[in-house]
């Protein structure tokens, strides 16, 4: 019985005919649960795995400038004579001593005369731009087609200069001091780079953020479902084995626990789908035994009262 079961939930799950269908309302109620919860996980995975999928494609293989130092089919430059062009000819950091070496021997130059060549030569395709990050992030606000990879490669100041010995340099200095702790210059910042003129909203701005995963937030009412319809099922199942063993006892003159035994043992074997029905009571003879019928060897004839053989 338990092989007819695990047939009907197995053909269930893979989507394949079955011989056997359920005729119980507790096993169609369980089969029933079954399927939605198959149906249900089946298609929340293929979804997600989709998902997955997607942003697989979408993320760059370039993270970091280690990511640039060690591959050489993405060439990348910055601006000729600028102040990134001066960090890495005198940067001590061996990985960006590297990148200056491969810049400065590669043919022909991938150096630019100005930002917006550098962003032109970036939409051409295999080419990274190396700059300032208020004017990377600026263009990237304003460019679908852009994207800013990795954090800063180093953390610098702008600062407003003054004659020597000004005396509106205390001045210029306090009133930028407190302008940072009021995050004054991060509101203008966010206004004029992110949420000024010409700035727009990427259809896929979150295409880099990873699938989320199915948790038990996710599909737990699935689960749910499928605790209350096996639960249902279990107490259908309970309500019917009784009704069945208490008609059964009647018949066979049985107790009731008895043949309650009887019905678990019959319904735990694995193999068989027929059981012998035992009653109790006066046999009636029969003059037939094992489908062979036997014939007297002595008999009397209603003529003459004497036995007709012998």
């Amino acid at each position: 019985m338990l092989s007819i079961y695990l047939s009907i939930y197995l053909s269930i799950y893979l989507s394949i005919s079955c011989e056997f269908s359920p005729r119980a309302i507790s096993t169609r109620l369980v089969s029933g649960t079954w399927w939605f919860f198959t149906l249900i996980m089946i298609s929340s995975y293929t979804a997600n795995l989709a998902a997955f999928l997607t942003v697989e494609r979408m993320i760059s293989p370039i993270e970091r400038a280690d990511d640039l130092a060690k591959q050489s089919d993405i060439k990348y430059g910055t601006l000729y004579g600028g102040s990134t062009m001066t960090f890495f000819k005198t940067s001590k950091i061996p990985t960006y001593q590297r990148m200056w070496h491969v810049m400065d021997s590669t043919e022909p130059s991938v150096f630019v005369n100005s930002s917006q060549e550098g962003i032109d030569r970036v939409l051409k395709g295999n080419y990274a731009y190396l700059g300032e990050s208020a004017i990377i992030d600026y263009n990237v606000q304003r460019n679908c087609d852009l994207m800013q990879v990795g954090g800063r490669l180093d953390s610098k100041g702008y600062g407003i200069a003054t004659p020597r010995e000004s005396p509106y340099r205390d001045l210029i200095s306090d009133a930028i001091l407190k302008l940072q702790e009021e995050q004054v210059i991060t509101l203008l910042y966010n206004k004029w780079w992110r949420e000024g003129y010409g700035a727009v909203k990427c259809e896929n701005e979150d295409a880099n953020k990873d699938a989320s995963e199915l948790g038990v937030s996710t599909v737990g009412g699935v689960f749910v479902v499928l605790g209350g319809g096996l639960a249902t099922g279990l107490i259908a199942a309970m309500m019917e084995f009784v009704w069945k063993a208490k008609k059964n006892a009647e018949e066979d003159k049985r107790s009731i626990c008895a043949e309650m035994l009887r019905e678990f043992r019959f319904a735990m074997k694995c193999f068989g789908s027929s059981k012998k029905t035992v009653k109790k009571g006066p046999r009636k003879k029969s003059i037939t035994d094992n489908g062979i019928h036997f014939m007297p060897l002595a008999g009397f004839s209603a003529a003459t009262g004497k036995e007709a053989y012998g």
